[in-house]
């Protein structure tokens, strides 16, 4: 049962503004929403702060793109193949600001936004170098035992940027599989973008409401997008494209590189539909596997 989505990619990202934080790669290397991101490069958004945990190449390409001024993040680089260039290039010469976190810190940074306290204690960050890079995390005392705990301050972000299996026109969302910290994000996010792979009739979110994990009120827009999340995996639809991993770290080790490879790929295209067209690879789930049947009733 499909329905229509409220608007295109292209609107949907438009409501994002240049100097906007933007918080994605939130499911860790499930689900990123490559299709939005590729977007905001065409639409030549820029000045944005990207927050995340492991972001993949997503953020590597928004920063070869020139779109990107900070980043408040774990790691970012390429999974298969180790260093982001573009990101490491812009780190060496002072292009972008760097505020370093753990996944932990990221996450915790986001739930103290959700809650909207205006930070969240941890142990986990005593003993390492995170003090000594940067005045971001301060130490504290608990008031409880006295023990020393390092304090995390909340991050709100101007949009959180999702990408799920399916999603009502209205914006509840199905999304399953490893969901890492999608919901301190969109908690914490003043505006959400949904991306999915499609957009159904409200009956079919109903006829599983323990699946829904993102909600009608945190949701600002809802764009069907299939294989938006390419080349990372979606649950149940596609399997991650290693190839398109492995040729991304051989094209763009300098930015004249990888702008010929953003002309092909990010620019050279006008949408996903597109862009699918010159994927040359077989991402089938060979082996799907069906979860147990789920009774609701009165």
């Amino acid at each position: 049962m499909s329905a229509e989505p409220a608007e295109t990619l292209s609107d949907a990202v438009s409501r994002i503004p240049s100097g906007s934080s933007v918080a994605t790669g939130l499911a860790l290397e499930h689900a990123i929403p490559f299709a939005a991101g590729h977007e905001l490069a065409r639409q030549g958004t820029d000045d944005l702060t990207l927050i995340g945990p492991i972001s993949d190449l997503l953020f590597d390409q928004l920063i070869g793109c020139g779109a990107v001024s900070r980043v408040r993040a774990a790691w970012v680089g390429n999974v298969s193949a180790g260093t982001g260039y573009r990101f490491r290039e812009a780190v060496e010469s002072d292009g972008i600001d760097v505020e370093n976190h753990s996944n932990f810190s990221v996450a915790l940074a986001l739930r103290a936004g959700a809650l909207g306290v205006p930070y969240l204690p941890t142990r986990s960050l005593l003993g390492s170098d995170v003090f000594a890079e940067s005045d971001l995390f301060e130490r504290g005392t608990d008031p409880f035992d006295g023990e020393e705990v390092a304090l995390v301050p909340a991050i709100e972000p101007d949009w959180a940027i999702v990408h799920a299996q399916r999603a009502s026109p209205e914006g509840d969302v199905h999304l399953w599989g490893n969901t890492g910290i999608v919901d301190p994000a969109v908690g914490a996010a003043e505006n959400v973008l949904v991306t999915a792979e499609e957009v159904v009739e409200p009956a079919v979110i109903h006829s599983d409401p323990s699946r829904t994990a993102i909600t009608r009120e945190q949701v600002s827009a809802v764009v069907e997008c299939p294989w938006g999340a390419h080349p990372s995996p979606v649950a149940g639809h596609y399997n991650r494209d290693n190839e398109y991993y492995l040729a991304y770290h051989g094209a763009t080790d300098t930015q004249a590189a990888f702008d010929e490879w953003a002309d092909e790929w990010v620019y050279g295209v006008e949408d996903r539909e597109e862009y699918m067209e010159r994927v040359d690879a077989d991402l089938s789930i060979t082996e799907p596997t069906v979860a147990a049947e789920v009774r609701y009733g009165q």
